[in-house]
């Protein structure tokens, strides 16, 4: 009878039992086709409008690579803060292809020519194939464009400078080469007339001084496409920096009293700059201005000559660009950030010295610069997209469809609309004309991706400001229009017709 009743107890408790575990199988094979479900929806997803925002993938997000001489150094460490702040962690493009940006301190196009040949598409370089032909010394001094001073190359154009000097027998010269950072004011006399590769260049004698000390403008400059050319200055600040020793009593032995050197004085240490920049905040430029306006002069026209001369320089060599570019698969993926670098005379006339391929980003001389420095980087990354600000993408998940038209779709791009939907432009044979090529049938998808980035430059502008295309506020349209190649006539075109129709666009 008591075997029996335990019998019983213990039978039910192994049925229990069974049926306790049928039930937690079944719920651990329902969890775990829900989240098999779950994982297809989203696989669909991710094809279909990219990786959702807000959803960082700590294995495979954006990724940066450097190619440089020394890059832990320090010399770029504000380059690295940007990026580490807008989510990218930095990889090695020896060890993998798959990088979103790489930042090249060093020109990429020669020695690592094959990984610049193999980039994939939505890949970012911040060098231009073919930069070399502006930020080239001896190309830039002996250019002809206005605001460069006159320059010989030598020994090709030695008569040439004698010529030029019996002319101007006051002038003062400069001879520099690509390799030779250091100058010396001479009369023609002392210098050496028979030195492959170097150049002789006019001394602008009587600088704009401040307190006394000569001094340099340089300014941030951002080319962001070719073919059509697009070019941006970081328009909220520039760099100043000034000579160690007062002009006069002038010495021409003396190169501290008129060449800017890696040991320059900083701004906030002049006189007259320093109650602007060290005790009510001021910027570079806006203390400058000031400066200027108290002398009763207006700095307004001095800042568009800059701009204008940075303008010729790119399209003097925009073929020379163009050509350059053509080996490379992709010609989206590059921009490019330069530092030009001008002189002031007592009139306020400017003059282009020189274009920095790249220029010193480090304040190790000078902390104070560090602001300036990443301002300066992130206006850029956020100019051309690199810091995105709407959506995620990285070259392992792209933005889908879905996700790029929430930022500019087609109908953003649209412009002319008279003239779009005018008789004339819905004849079969519109396309050929002018009048009537910015509109969506006459627009390739090449067109497209080319004005949506030239909206999402527009918008992404930041502290910057666009000056070529040259702002529609300003711009002479018979005297652009012969002097500009058709695709940047039609980007000319493009700009216009959105001022006219928004007036945020017109600047």
């Amino acid at each position: 009878m008591e075997d029996s009743f335990l019998l019983r107890v213990f039978g039910r408790g192994r049925f229990s039992s069974l049926i306790f575990s049928v039930l937690v199988l079944g719920l651990v094979i329902t969890a775990l086709n829900i989240w098999q479900l779950s994982s297809l929806q989203a696989q669909h997803y991710l094809q279909e409008h990219g990786t959702p925002e807000g959803q960082p993938d700590p294995e495979n997000g954006q990724t940066y690579v450097v190619y440089a001489r020394h890059p832990d150094t320090g010399y770029l460490q504000h380059v690295y803060n940007v990026l580490d702040r807008a989510g990218y962690r930095r990889g090695s493009y020896n060890t993998s292809s798959d990088w979103d940006l790489m930042w090249a301190h060093d020109y990429p196009f020669k020695k690592i020519k094959d990984k610049m040949l193999a980039m994939k598409k939505g890949q970012r370089i911040n060098k231009f194939p073919g930069s070399g032909f502006i930020t080239n010394k001896v190309n830039l001094a002996t250019s002809g464009i206005k605001n460069v001073p006159p320059a010989f190359s030598i020994p090709g154009e030695k008569g040439q400078l004698l010529k030029y000097a019996r002319r101007f027998p006051d002038k003062l010269f400069v001879q520099k080469s690509n390799n030779h950072r250091g100058i010396q004011i001479q009369g023609l006399s002392d210098l050496d007339l028979t030195t492959e590769g170097s150049f002789v260049q006019e001394y602008i004698s009587n600088p704009f001084l401040v307190d006394g000390y000569k001094f340099d403008i340089g300014i941030y400059t951002t080319l962001t496409s070719i073919d059509p050319l697009r070019i941006y200055v970081h328009h909220s600040d520039a760099l100043l920096r000034f000579c160690p020793e007062k002009y006069h009593p002038f010495d021409a032995r003396n190169k501290n009293k008129y060449v800017v050197q890696d040991d320059y004085l900083p701004s906030w240490k002049i006189p007259s700059f320093s109650k602007y920049m060290k005790e009510l905040g001021f910027s570079f430029t806006d203390t400058l201005n000031t400066y200027i306006r108290g002398l009763g002069k207006d700095p307004a026209n001095m800042w568009e000559e800059m701009y204008s001369t940075i303008a010729e320089v790119y399209l003097k060599h925009e073929e020379m660009f163009i050509k350059a570019m053509s080996h490379y698969p992709h010609k989206e993926a590059f921009f490019e950030m330069v530092r030009f670098d001008f002189v002031l005379d007592e009139n306020l006339n400017v003059f282009l010295m020189e274009a920095n391929m790249s220029p010193n980003l480090s304040s190790a001389h000078f902390p104070a610069n560090k602001l300036l420095y990443e301002q300066v980087i992130h206006s850029v990354l956020k100019l051309v997209g690199v810091v995105q600000g709407s959506i995620r993408w990285d070259l392992l998940h792209p933005a889908g469809n879905a996700a790029n038209d929430m930022v500019v779709a087609n109908k953003d791009v649209m412009t002319f609309p008279e003239l779009c939907s005018s008789p004339q432009c819905q004849e079969t044979s519109s396309c050929n004309l002018e009048n009537c090529d910015l509109c969506l049938k006459c627009l390739k998808e090449s067109d497209l991706d080319m004005l949506k980035a030239a909206w999402k430059e527009q918008v992404n502008r930041h502290a910057t400001r666009r000056i070529f295309p040259v702002p529609p506020s300003r711009v002479n349209s018979t005297q652009v229009r012969g002097t500009l190649s058709k695709s940047n006539w039609k980007m000319q075109r493009w700009f216009q017709g959105k001022c006219n129709m928004d007036i945020n666009w017109c600047s």
